[in-house]
């Protein structure tokens, strides 16, 4: 098959430029090679470093090895690996051969993880050696499980990846897949409960970095890129593993969990020059005692997503780095970012315009535009968007609306043009007869300087009035009392109409939160039953 790119003219009915047949592995790898790229470090990760050339290899091995187990086109593999570049050659592997990588978060439970092999009917598990431990209690129980291969040191007496690529061949055909053909699946990260398998086609990776990588970012084959968000994750995805791929450029991966000691050792060691975080990551890096100078690092752009950036983190990262955060919203249905700021043109507190080849809508309960200023609905509809939820006829039909995909974020437009964040449609809050924004108590809450992390809910008064309740992370070596709950409510009032300040605050070490950093309100809801 050959390695069309998502540029050239194409016989795509979507008018993308992307042929009918289409392997979306091949196009990523080959268009590399084919431009002289193949001697050039594609991967930096905790092992050492990897060529273009050697990820291409790898992954046709990967390729000969799955179909040599028997493996073949639509079956699927869950693949719960670390973010290594043995994790972008099995994606990828997967794909060329036609067999779908269901990509999983690393750190569920055993019971989560007993969901994703019956929901998804994996033939196949790959797992890090060190996340084997947590799978062991179920894999003489998961029914469709037909191979389990370990990926480290040791197979622990299941097939070991690495001994599988050493003994398969370099060289691959790959499957007769088409752009429209189920390329992988992404679960969505559960923030508002049970994950849904999110079903992606061939044709879709490509076109986020045609969309927003290359005109967004500016991204360029000298390029450095660093994401802390996991490659699980769809927009750790698409910055670690596609953008890369897409226009040449170099990228970190980081196998353990971002801290800011691991993020800024890395940063300054490899000297990442475009930045992938989450807002929960900046607020810690900015109070982190070992906050680099801005003349330590080499960054020129910052991205966020997962949840909307507070503006005062976004301020106070540019003011000590010199370097804009470009806060957009993306989603595990549409892949990657479909709404951003622009280089030079942030607004802090705003999730910036719509990305070309994105068309975005704000609708009222009545499906019916609202006006500018008004908060309503955010419904999307671009080439990107899954094509359903497998086994989830009602939340697929609930979600996908034709060309319309709907996000379940509510949103305002201003005059400009600019989209403001206005918490998810299911967290908003009715008080004294009003709609409040959790996240705008929260942005308000964080502006003070005693306070890390904030999460609002309603919660009932003894008149079952719901009022909003926030629960609050301090900075380090602060005294959470009854004192500080005072100056933090008189501290929202003081910025906020007064009808919104929290009525409760509860001090916590830390928030219940997803793996990719969203904060799961419906657990703290769940405290106040």
């Amino acid at each position: 098959m050959v390695a069309p790119s998502a540029t050239e003219p194409g016989r795509s009915p979507s008018g993308s430029g992307i042929p009918r047949e289409y392997n979306a592995a091949v196009d990523l790898l080959e268009r590399n090679l084919v431009a002289g790229r193949a001697d050039k470090i594609v991967y930096i990760d905790d092992a050492g470093r990897t060529t273009f050339r050697q990820l291409a290899q790898r992954a046709n091995r990967v390729a000969n090895a799955l179909t040599g187990l028997g493996l073949g086109l639509e079956d699927r593999v869950l693949l719960a690996h670390f973010d290594t570049a043995d994790y972008p050659a099995v994606f990828l592997g997967a794909i060329k051969a036609g067999i779908v990588p269901v990509a999983a978060n690393t750190l569920l439970t055993t019971n989560d993880y007993r969901f994703l092999l019956a929901d998804s009917r994996a033939k196949a598990l790959i797992v890090s050696e060190a996340l084997l431990p947590t799978f062991a209690p179920l894999l003489a129980e998961a029914r469709f499980l037909r191979h389990v291969i370990v990926s480290g040191a040791s197979g622990h007496d299941h097939l070991h990846l690495q001994s599988l690529l050493l003994a398969a061949d370099a060289t691959f055909e790959a499957a007769p897949t088409t752009a429209d053909d189920v390329c992988f699946w992404l679960y969505s990260s559960g923030s508002t409960g049970t994950p849904k398998g999110t079903m992606h086609v061939h044709s879709s990776l490509i076109q986020t970095a045609d969309l927003y990588a290359r005109p967004i970012l500016g991204l360029r084959e000298d390029d450095v890129l660093f994401s802390a968000a996991k490659l699980f994750f769809a927009y750790g995805l698409g910055n670690a593993l596609t953008f890369p791929l897409a226009v040449g450029a170099t990228a970190i991966l980081m196998a353990e969990r971002p801290t800011p000691a691991g993020v800024f050792k890395r940063m300054r060691e490899h000297r990442p020059t475009v930045f992938y975080g989450v807002p929960t990551l900046y607020g810690a890096l900015l109070a982190s005692a070992d906050l680099p100078k801005r003349d330590d690092l080499a960054l020129r752009i910052c991205t966020s997503a997962g949840e909307a950036l507070p503006a005062e983190i976004g301020r106070r990262w540019q003011e000590h780095f010199g370097v804009e955060i470009l806060d957009g919203i993306g989603s595990t249905e549409m892949l990657h970012i479909f709404l951003s700021n622009r280089p030079g043109e942030v607004r802090y507190g705003s999730t910036g315009k719509p990305v070309p080849g994105y068309r975005v809508r704000l609708v009222d309960e009545n499906g019916r535009e609202v006006a500018d200023g008004e908060m309503g609905e955010l419904q999307i509809a671009g080439p990107t968007s899954a094509i359903q939820y497998w086994n989830n006829r009602n939340k697929s039909r609930d979600t996908f609306q034709g060309p319309w995909t709907r996000s379940g974020d509510k949103y305002s437009r201003d005059a400009d043009g600019y989209f403001t964040y206005g918490g998810r449609s299911d967290d908003m809050l009715k008080v004294s007869g009003m709609y409040v924004s959790p996240f705008e108590v929260e942005a308000a809450l964080v502006t003070h300087p005693a306070v890390l992390e904030a999460a609002v809910i309603g919660a009932e008064d003894d008149a079952q009035l719901v009022k909003p309740k926030a629960y609050v992370v301090t900075k380090p070596g602060i005294v959470a009392d009854a004192a500080l709950a005072e100056a933090l409510q008189q501290h929202v009032k003081s910025r906020l109409a007064p009808y919104k300040y929290p009525r409760w605050i509860e001090f916590t070490p830390e928030l219940p939160k997803t793996a990719t950093g969203k904060i799961q309100r419906f657990r703290l809801r769940g405290t106040n039953v």
